[in-house]
């Protein structure tokens, strides 16, 4: 599921509208000169280097994150970049394969297995280093020793149909409600682990008993429930963000748990091309990135940029803790003790993988096509 099946149309449109200066989350000037020279500087380094850049990030669908290539692209123009999507569960042992096999093509790696970066800190695999903007991000979202940061935070959530109005669901409770019996997809919680966190909260609020009434809803499991919402046959999930413009939106519970995260991001050591890594890093944290690109739909990672409008700071919520993902994710032995208890309910998880049904990508990806390194 990850993150980023949100943004596939309804994040690049964002992405587009964004970079344009439509949308914004907060008004007043965007570009720090200081920033910016920081990034002059390292896009000519960056040229010097070979101007080549290979960003593995977690998704469920290619293309996912062309938003962020295209503003990079249109900022840095003589830069390629290749952005390839995977689930992050794929490319963390992709990444651990390249690194026992010293043939590392990625550079740059964001993803959502949050445990994966203390881990590969303490092997000695990172690169150490502070981009632009480091100062400014929330200490519980870096290392402080410089070797990975969070980027942005995604939520996830309530995904409805636009035509429900004040009906949609908004509260846990709201959707055991017998109109929406056969109306519900949602997408397995055995097969991503911020979902499966997602279910957890509620099954630790609500009891299994609410896991029960909710499958006596009779559901449908799918790989990516966000795109179904809106259609003539579901009108409602949560544990998810985005869905389909025009269609569905995404809404948060006031009382109910919900989850966010900081997306985190890190340079491998043995990284081909560096200096455009640390180029991408940094203009990813930059407070104009931060507030054009990124702040209409994601919270910043830095402290001085605003919220999205109309939401409160990241901190602010108190049915949402945005460090309980991670906490989740570093008890490997605990999360899959309830990966296991979960599937006895919803059964295993089914269906064509999303991100590379074919199976195309291998082992060294430098593209979305799986073009090998």
């Amino acid at each position: 599921m990850e993150f980023t099946r949100r943004t596939g149309l309804a994040a690049l449109t964002l992405g587009v509208l964004a970079t344009s200066g439509i949308g914004t989350a907060t008004a007043g000037p965007t570009k720090d000169a200081s920033e910016e020279a920081q990034l002059q500087k390292l896009y000519k380094q960056a040229l010097a280097e070979g101007g080549t850049l290979t960003v593995y990030a977690g998704g469920s669908e290619a293309g996912q994150n062309d938003f962020l290539k295209d503003a990079f692209v249109r900022k840095f123009p003589n830069i390629k970049v290749n952005i390839v999507v995977d689930y992050s569960s794929t490319h963390d042992a992709r990444i651990d394969n390249q690194i026992a096999e010293r043939h590392v093509v990625a550079d740059v790696v964001h993803i959502q297995n949050l445990d994966d970066y203390p881990r590969w800190k303490k092997e000695g695999v990172l690169e150490r280093y502070k981009p632009v903007g480091w100062d400014r991000v929330y200490g519980e979202f870096k290392d402080r020793e410089g070797y990975y940061t969070g980027l942005f935070v995604v939520g996830f959530s309530n995904v409805t149909a636009t035509k429900l109005g004040d009906s949609a669901p908004v509260e846990a409770q709201d959707f055991l409600k017998p109109e929406f019996k056969n109306r519900l997809a949602f997408t397995y919680p055995n097969g991503d682990d911020a979902v499966l966190y997602y279910f957890k909260q509620l099954t630790d609020t609500y009891g299994f008993d609410y896991l029960k009434k909710l499958l006596g809803q009779n559901p449908t499991f799918v790989r990516d429930a966000s795109h179904l919402i809106g259609t003539s046959d579901y009108d409602a999930t949560f544990g998810t963000a985005g869905g389909q413009p025009g269609l569905s939106q995404q809404t948060y519970p006031q009382h109910s748990p919900w989850i966010a995260w900081p997306q985190t991001g890190a340079i491998l050591k043995n990284a081909p091309h560096k200096a455009a890594a640390k180029l991408y890093l940094s203009w990813v944290l930059s407070k104009q990135t931060q507030q054009d690109v990124l702040g209409s739909w994601a919270w910043s990672v830095r402290n001085d940029v605003a919220a999205p409008s109309g939401r409160k700071g990241i901190f602010d919520y108190k049915n949402m803790n945005p460090l309980g993902l991670r906490d989740f994710m570093s008890d490997r032995a605990a999360l899959d003790r309830y990966k296991a208890l979960i599937t006895l309910y919803v059964g295993e998880v089914k269906g064509v993988k999303p991100s590379d049904p074919k199976n195309i990508l291998g082992l060294y990806p430098v593209d979305q096509n799986g073009t090998q390194g």
